[in-house]
């Protein structure tokens, strides 16, 4: 009766052939090097980069001066944001069209402007005004700053109005910042995510997408296929990315639409142009999805490899967190991401109005990336075809 039990009990579960599948199971995941360090990099990188890398209250943001006052006030009130560590001085506008390209660029964040007749005013108490201007179209990246200005204004002449100047201390603030908060005046927070959703779906679709194109082929074995075809790597890669295109191009469609209507974000910039930087975008996302798939052996790795780049490239492109707020290596990495570029790109187009010129300076880190995948790509897949 006991063997009986004994021999019905093993029929259900076996601690032997469990302990098999176990040792199994890890021999597998020691194999199969990149899943493993997936288990050990994906936790370290969120650990990084939420740890130092995220920073919601931005410092030192680069500011710009139209200065037609040169006396003492003046002085005391730039040194005055200087000092309180969110405003970063990086020179003066010729003009104001100087400081308004500065501004589209997002070269500067804020442009401060003190008129020529400011101390004149100051001293005979009519309390004049001097304007700041600020890139709103983050309003997380400004709003701490902006908090601060009023401070300043309480606290920045306090040395230099003294003796027949000092009724003048006594008064709530001797000279009014009146914030101009461009491009995003109300700080709609759609203003500025939907327009980065764009590159965002953009990129886990197109990586994903054609990241499995090959390792799919490949575990099918449809790929013999191509292998007995005379076409080349180069042919391979490029017939394979222009149905993809297709379908990003009807994502940005769907995406712009839904912005416009459903989100009222405002469109002030030119739509062929915003079309012709997707499909730049669209391609250096394709060529690098291609090259997983020519690294990867299987599908679950090609999927793992997507996310692995899809992580850093949301938290470091200024997508959800400002961009400026991030340490020296954070934004060193952030910058040779292609999202980065076109996040900026995208919001400057619908939001700024930006042209040709505005936009170059994003444009060309993205072709220059996509370039340098499709080198690293072709050597990968002619070994995969090989």
């Amino acid at each position: 009766m006991s063997a009986r039990y004994d021999s019905a009990a093993n029929a259900l579960f076996s601690p032997s052939r469990w302990l098999g599948i176990v040792i199994k199971e890890f021999t597998q995941l020691k194999r199969d090097r990149l899943t493993f360090g997936m288990i050990v990099g994906i936790p370290v990188v969120q650990l990084i980069l939420f740890g130092f890398a995220i920073n919601t209250d931005p410092k030192h943001l680069p500011t710009v001066a139209i200065i037609a006052d040169r006396g003492e006030f003046s002085r005391s009130i730039v040194s005055a944001l200087a000092n309180s560590s969110y405003f970063d001085f990086i020179g003066e506008a010729r003009d104001e069209s100087d400081a308004e390209r500065m501004l589209a660029t997002g070269d500067a964040q804020f442009v401060l402007t003190i008129p020529d007749d400011f101390s004149r005013r100051l001293v005979r108490g009519e309390h004049p005004a001097i304007l700041l201007e600020a890139d709103a179209t983050d309003p997380v990246a400004t709003g701490s700053a902006i908090s601060a200005v009023n401070e300043v204004g309480r606290t920045a002449l306090v040395h230099d109005l003294t003796g027949a100047l000092a009724p003048l201390a006594a008064s709530p603030a001797p000279f009014e910042v009146r914030v101009h908060a461009r491009y995003n005046p109300e700080s709609i927070t759609q203003y500025n995510i939907v327009p980065g959703l764009l590159g965002v779906i953009l990129t886990m679709t197109m990586i994903l997408m054609t990241g499995l194109a090959i390792t799919r082929e490949t575990e099918r074995g449809t790929m013999e296929n191509l292998l007995a075809t005379p076409a080349t790597a180069f042919e391979v890669m490029t017939g394979k990315i222009v149905p993809y295109v297709l379908i990003g191009l009807i994502q940005v469609t769907l995406v712009l639409l839904l912005a416009r209507f459903m989100f009222k974000v405002p469109m002030l910039g030119n739509l062929v142009l915003l079309y012709l930087m997707v499909l730049l975008f669209i391609a250096a996302n394709l060529t690098l999805g291609l090259t997983f798939s020519a690294l990867a052996r299987n599908q679950l790795q090609a999927m793992q490899m997507t996310f692995f780049f899809f992580l850093p490239s949301m938290l470091l492109s200024g997508f959800l967190f400002p961009f400026r707020g991030m340490p020296g290596w954070a934004q060193a990495i952030g910058q040779a991401l292609p999202l980065t570029h076109f996040v900026r790109i995208v919001r400057g187009v619908l939001l700024k109005g930006n042209g040709w010129t505005e936009v170059m300076p994003d444009a060309w880190p993205i072709a220059l990336f996509m370039v340098i995948v499709i080198l690293i790509g072709l050597r990968f897949f002619r070994s995969t075809l090989d």
